[in-house]
């Protein structure tokens, strides 16, 4: 997730100097004051830390929520931000205890303490929304608070806890303000982050101001900052076009940011490393065919990554060969190992020695949008060109295709991971563990037992070897298919500097970073 910082690749001369022009016309003694608008597609689902577990709610999270620890750009080792200090006390590492900062208040100004802290991490393992974020903590057994200090007891050693604690899901909370096993209605926040919301249209928009109460880790006031949401990424861009946004992160359309990798169109580009990761997830329940293991691997013989990459994406994302991606400790193409190329007649031969009579009738769900349309046609054409299978394709907005796979309407869907912490462990729990994030249904005692054990090695590279083991397994077993790794940009109008701080690879945004010249 957070494994290089973003690297400058191409600045506009004209647009710079456009810039300098318009600098001279803004109003003598002072900056624009209005805000920096940013332009994603990534929508919010939940204002409530117990309620959302998607990139566009925990980007907004990041700003106008407070955890215990945070990470800098770059870094893969949490931070004090709502802490005063944190450490593993014990042997084993299964108690982890942080001494609040004694000097953060809410917005009615009532101090924060840890007791609230108790109450944020124990709500959301109580309330345990089947789109909520509980998962993340599945390693902790219970929460003490006492004398400015907050006692988290672990069930098993989990060298990735202070990781997990930086992340969405330990979002601190105004237990005044928030029920205790019940979302919270309406569109309130009451955080200690550093900015705080001044307005909200769902699915639409919300501005942010800086928060001049907030104490932590971020070491300078934001920017008063807008964020515009849209639903297609045609609408993003014709935005962009119109000049209606200064920022774009996550959405626009693989041709349009072709245009401005190649140089041929006006823009800051800054581009980033990124776990963000691609894949086909199967539904285990009995009435599907997808349960069958044949069916699977005859799916994962057929599918042909560089096609996909090359035609529906043009180039903008990569191959992916295994459930941990690319620069993370750990990966290794056990899907490449497994399937070396697209092999029609071993797909046809996993399917005569189950005993399974093609066409096998699939049911292929995604997320509505015209590039994941492009990879589902791209898809339904390569498994059918073998004359094995039959796919129907349903798309759906992003709540609908939530339901939809939570309520096993797909035998397969279209699925995109972002990482919540840097480390492969990440990756392999919430996607392949058992009850794991994609409602697939899958379990597997051997993968289970696997991640238990490289928890407990807090020199990761330790782990290494059992990492192996395990994306093998996923290989051989394939509940999940990965496609591709996705690479990260963000375009900027020439005014505004800090974009190449705003992400690194992983969910956060950092909107604070982002100023006008």
């Amino acid at each position: 997730m957070r494994l290089s910082r973003l690297t400058l690749i191409a600045v506009c001369a004209a647009l710079a100097a456009a810039a300098t022009v318009a600098w001279r016309l803004w109003p003598p003694g002072g900056a624009r004051s209005d805000p920096i608008v940013v332009g994603t597609t990534g929508a919010v689902t939940s204002l409530d830390p117990a309620g959302a577990y998607d990139t566009g709610s925990w980007a907004l999270f990041e700003n106008v929520y407070q955890k215990l620890l945070t990470l800098a750009p770059g870094s893969t080792s949490p931070a004090p931000d709502a802490a005063e200090s944190c450490r593993f006390t014990g042997a084993g590492m299964r108690t982890y205890t942080c001494r609040l900062r004694s000097d953060l208040v809410f917005p009615d100004g009532r101090p924060v303490t840890g007791a609230d802290v108790k109450f944020s991490i124990d709500r959301i393992r109580a309330i345990a929304s089947p789109v909520g974020p509980a998962a993340v903590l599945d390693t902790l057994r219970e929460v003490q608070a006492r004398d400015g200090e907050v006692v988290f007891h672990l069930r098993t050693p989990d060298a990735t806890f202070p990781l997990r604690l930086a992340t969405g899901a330990g979002s601190i909370v105004d237990r005044a303000h928030y029920p205790a096993t019940s979302l919270r209605p309406g569109n309130t926040v009451d955080g200690t982050g550093p900015y705080r919301i001044r307005s909200y249209e769902p699915g639409k928009r919300i501005v942010l101001t800086p928060n001049d109460r907030y104490r932590g880790a971020v070491p300078r006031r934001g920017s008063p900052v807008e964020i515009r949401y849209y639903d297609d990424p045609g609408e993003l861009a014709r935005a962009w076009d119109r000049r209606r946004i200064d920022v774009v992160n996550r959405g626009l359309p693989p041709k349009m940011l072709t245009s401005f990798l190649d140089g041929t169109t006006d823009a800051r580009v800054d581009e980033a490393s990124s776990g963000e990761s691609r894949m086909l997830v199967f539904n285990l329940r009995d009435r599907s065919p997808a349960h069958d293991r044949a069916v699977r691997r005859a799916v994962a013989a057929l599918v042909d990554r560089p096609r996909i990459a090359a035609g529906p994406y043009l180039s903008t994302v990569d191959p992916l060969l295994s459930v941990v991606p690319r620069g993370y400790v750990g990966h290794v193409n056990a899907f490449q190992d497994e399937y070396p190329r697209p092999a029609p007649e071993r797909a046809a031969r996993l399917l005569r020695e189950a005993g399974i009579t093609p066409p096998v009738r699939l049911a292929y769900g995604h997320r509505a949008g015209p590039t994941f349309a492009k990879e589902a046609a791209e898809l339904r054409r390569q498994l059918e060109a073998s004359g094995l299978f039959r796919v129907t394709v349903a798309s759906a907005d992003w709540p609908d295709f939530q339901r939809g796979l939570l309520a096993g309407r797909y035998d397969i869907y279209g699925f995109s991971w972002t990482p919540d912490f840097p480390d492969p462990d990440n990756f392999v729990q919430p996607l392949v563990g058992t009850r794991n994030a994609l409602a697939s249904r899958y379990s597997n005692p051997r993968i289970d037992t696997l991640v238990s054990t490289t928890r407990g090695h807090e020199e990761r590279v330790r782990a290494v070897g059992d990492f192996h083991t395990l994306q093998r397994e996923v290989a051989r077993e394939v509940p999940v298919l990965p496609l591709w790794q996705r690479k990260e940009y963000v375009l900027s109008t020439p005014d505004v500097t800090g974009a190449q701080y705003l992400v690194d690879g992983g969910g956060a945004w950092r909107l604070w970073e982002l100023r006008r010249l």
